[in-house]
């Protein structure tokens, strides 16, 4: 991916761990400072900017990835093809299309803006908390997912029925069925009324 001033600023040259920061906002999702993750993770949680991808094949399958057991944030879990946060400005739009290029080998195509929605999901295995302005996206993938396995364990394409059966079964992220819902507008202009979102 290509380096920008902001992406430059927030990774380290010689490879070592540096402290994640997260930009902090207000009810309407003005920017109000900042903070580390995990920090801003602990209860009762700290309201940060987040974003969410939502991408689908050409048979309009919604493309899902549970996430690697090594997360320290519900690892195990499946949830939307992409999620997370844009480092203090960067653009959420950026910051989408960076990390599902790294967590996932692809470029989104036909990226597009679906909303944003605000929630506060406590995770109940890690106690940690997401209070969450979340900006949603969706688009196409039009290439196959090469996922880099220090962040996704799986990765599947799902019909809206395939979705609901695994719903039942597995256990997802607290917070998907809240993005996708927020998101189903846009994901049903994106794939048309026959796709079933």
């Amino acid at each position: 991916m290509p380096t920008t001033p902001v992406t430059a600023a927030n990774s380290s040259s010689n490879g070592a761990q540096e402290m994640i920061m997260l930009e902090l906002v207000d009810e309407n999702g003005n920017t109000i400072g900042t903070a580390e993750k995990l920090s801003a993770h602990q209860p009762p949680g700290r309201l940060h900017r987040a974003f969410s991808v939502f991408l689908f094949d050409e048979q309009g399958r919604l493309l899902i990835q549970r996430r690697a057991l090594g997360k320290y944030h519900s690892p195990g879990v499946w949830s939307n093809t992409c999620c997370g946060h844009p480092y203090p400005g960067e653009a959420p739009f950026a910051a989408a299309a960076r990390r599902t290029h790294e967590e996932l080998g692809i470029s989104p195509s036909l990226l597009a803006e679906a909303g944003t929605v605000r929630y506060n999901h406590p995770d109940p295995e890690s106690g940690l908390v997401e209070q969450e302005y979340n900006h949603l996206f969706v688009g196409l993938a039009q290439s196959a997912p090469r996922p880099d396995p220090e962040e996704v364990g799986e990765t599947a394409f799902v019909t809206p029925q395939e979705l609901t059966e695994r719903h039942r079964a597995a256990p997802f992220s607290a917070w998907f069925m809240t993005v996708l819902d927020a998101a189903r507008p846009a994901v049903r202009e994106l794939t048309g009324s026959a796709g079933g979102w």
